[in-house]
């Protein structure tokens, strides 16, 4: 989820890459970096730290750059530049890890966004040509790769690179024997063109230049892209010209931040394949192991050992920790305990050495969850922490660390980064299992293999449209009462999907384990009530399709979510929302998605403001 951003032009490089990442830095903030190029040289400038402490280093080099051989690079002489703002993934939060990255000889230089999954590999044979590596990243191999076929075509050379590797993800490029010539690429994640009058902008996002140019060019999947100050080119990696349309665009700033989407919470339902791609991506790159890096103090020993997992949260955050429970005691076989963070410690728990608590949070700075974490350390459990912050307090509370990386979440709602907080959650669950072999090799491969698919499924889903959830929606904007009802893991999308219509919509709205209707919410049921129900594929459907019968003979409206395929439900229903079919135990991260569309088209029905629900935070610091 990093922001990159690149100019080719007149204007003053150093002051324009700064405010274009500065509207960039919701897609990473720990770490930024900034290369100019002129005819006199390249000067890098990196800092660990969001945009501010990038600025810092930056101004202390003012007010003159200096270039390879000592001269200096003034400002207005640059002939372009590129900028990065991180959102880590191969490799700590380090200066030494932070983009720009440069190939050995200084020459190529890169900022890249996604993951380069042959990079191991690579790295293996661009060192035995002779390259020398000075970051941890993943990234880094994408600067030399370039630099090995580099002849003084930089076009010719990124498109060979290209061509080697394997993964998804967006670059630009530039050398410092071709002043003025930018050359980006781009698989499975964004980047996009400005069109100027004798200069070119090139960013993960339009904010990054719509101050300066509305006119623009969108680069479609498999393409690279040539920038120059009097214009651009379009090619396939065998260079062939491909010919792209300019684009007005009209939005606003703030429309252009949404990504032209009314709302940051519906821009947010619409970024969750990403957010699962980035939480996986490196940690699935073999299909047949997990690598969740380094975890601290939580050692694969200590995983192997461990005697069960407690975990601990608050809100949505508990309902990802559900759902890891059903996986983890299913596939690991390791017993494990749910608790609300808020009762945790006012009971007492007994918890010690031997345990594993993971605290899930996604701010890191969740009161409640922080004081039961550090309760549990302080008998002696070793304490895991899954947040989307890095820096966030958790992470300096915990043994180990598992982050999400969904990047900036503005909706108070969440959305994405409980998608992010599943995937992490899978992941603990099939690491322990391939620790413990509980999971036969060939499972365990079915699954990592149908979790690297979950992204390109919630992209399917998400581009099919809603207009049939916008109509379901409309038919019961002024139901006065909504029932949800899950089974298994359908159960905690269940409560999600509740907690979704209560937080923004305001109606009142009661989750409950379908098994468990007949012992009291079945009475609220009448002719008008809407019951949803997520009739995923599961061992247990033939379960919920009973209580849904119950549900039907009380004469209540029946929404239910089914997979793909399965036209059994469609008998017992009066609203059929279709998902791509997985493995049953992975469609949680595909069921929510409806019922998060379900609750937005109620609340703007109703004409409530979505990102910013009445009497409700971001991140709750009090108890």
């Amino acid at each position: 989820m990093c922001g990159i951003v690149g100019y080719v032009g007149p204007r003053p490089v150093q002051q324009l890459l700064l405010a274009a990442l500065a509207r960039l830095e919701y897609r990473g903030y720990d770490s930024a970096g900034i290369s100019i190029l002129s005819e006199a040289g390249v000067e890098s400038v990196r800092a660990v730290g969001n945009l501010s402490a990038l600025r810092d280093a930056v101004a202390q080099r003012a007010p003159a750059a200096v270039a390879d051989g000592g001269a200096p690079v003034a400002v207005a002489d640059a002939a372009c530049g590129i900028g990065h703002t991180r959102w880590a993934t191969h490799g700590r939060v380090s200066e030494r890890n932070a983009h720009p990255h440069v190939d050995t000889s200084g020459r190529i230089h890169v900022v890249v966004n996604g993951i380069v999954e042959n990079y191991v590999s690579l790295t293996r044979a661009l060192c035995d040509d002779g390259a020398r590596f000075s970051s941890e990243t993943d990234a880094e191999v994408i600067a030399h790769a370039i630099a090995r076929r580099y002849d003084g075509d930089l076009p010719a050379a990124v498109r060979a690179a290209y061509g080697e590797l394997v993964g998804h993800f967006a670059f630009v490029a530039m050398a410092a024997d071709e002043p003025g010539v930018l050359v980006g690429a781009r698989r499975e994640c964004p980047l996009v063109v400005g069109r100027g009058d004798g200069e070119q902008f090139v960013a993960s996002a339009m904010p990054a230049f719509l101050e300066r140019t509305r006119r623009v060019q969108f680069v479609e999947d498999g393409e690279l892209v040539v920038l120059r100050p009097g214009g651009v080119e379009f090619m396939s990696p065998a260079g062939e010209p491909i010919e792209r349309e300019v684009v007005e665009i009209d939005w606003d700033a703030e429309t252009a931040e949404k990504a032209g989407c009314e709302s940051f919470m519906l821009k947010e339902i619409h970024e969750q394949a990403d957010a699962v791609a980035e939480t996986i991506a490196d940690r699935v790159a073999d299909r047949d192991r997990i690598d969740l890096g380094d975890l601290g103090a939580i050692d694969d020993a200590f995983l192997r050992a461990a005697r069960r997992v407690v975990v601990v949260a608050c809100g949505t955050s508990y309902h990802a920790g559900l759902i890891g429970r059903y996986a983890i005691e299913r596939w690991a076989r390791v017993p494990v305990e749910m608790d609300i963070a808020s009762e945790y410690r006012y009971r007492d728990p007994v918890v010690g050495p031997g345990d594993l608590v993971i605290g899930i949070s996604q701010s890191g700075e969740t009161a409640d969850t922080l004081a039961a974490m550090r309760l549990a350390r302080a008998r002696g459990a070793k304490v895991l922490a899954i947040v989307n912050v890095m820096g966030s307090q958790a992470t300096r509370d915990a043994d180990g660390v598992l982050f999400t990386r969904a990047g900036l979440e503005i909706g108070v709602a969440a959305t994405k980064t409980f998608v992010a907080q599943v995937a992490a959650m899978y992941l603990l669950a099939l690491r322990l299992a391939e620790l413990r072999g509980t999971l036969e090799p060939a499972r365990l491969s079915e699954l990592i293999g149908e979790l690297k698919l979950i992204p390109h499924r919630i992209a399917a889903l998400l581009e099919r449209g809603d207009a049939e959830i916008r109509a379901i929606a409309a038919r019961h904007r002024d139901a006065r009462f909504f029932l949800y009802l899950g089974r298994h893991v359908g159960l905690p999308v269940a409560l999600e999907g509740a907690l979704k219509l209560k937080e923004i919509s305001y109606s009142a709205t009661d989750a409950y384990a379908a098994g468990e209707m007949k012992h009291g919410p079945i009475a609220l049921l009448d002719e008008a009530t809407p019951v949803v129900c997520v009739a995923t594929d599961a061992p247990v459907l033939y379960k919920l399709i009973s209580n849904v019968q119950e549900v039907r003979a009380r004469g209540a409206h029946v929404i239910a979510v089914a997979t793909e395929g399965n036209g059994e439900i469609g008998a017992h229903a009066d609203d059929v929302i279709r998902v791509p079919a997985t493995d049953w135990m992975l469609a949680p991260l595909l069921a929510i998605v409806p019922l998060q569309l379900l609750a937005y088209h109620v609340a703007r029905l109703r004409g409530l403001d979505v990102d910013q629900p009445r009497n409700l935070a971001k991140t709750v610091t009090v108890e």
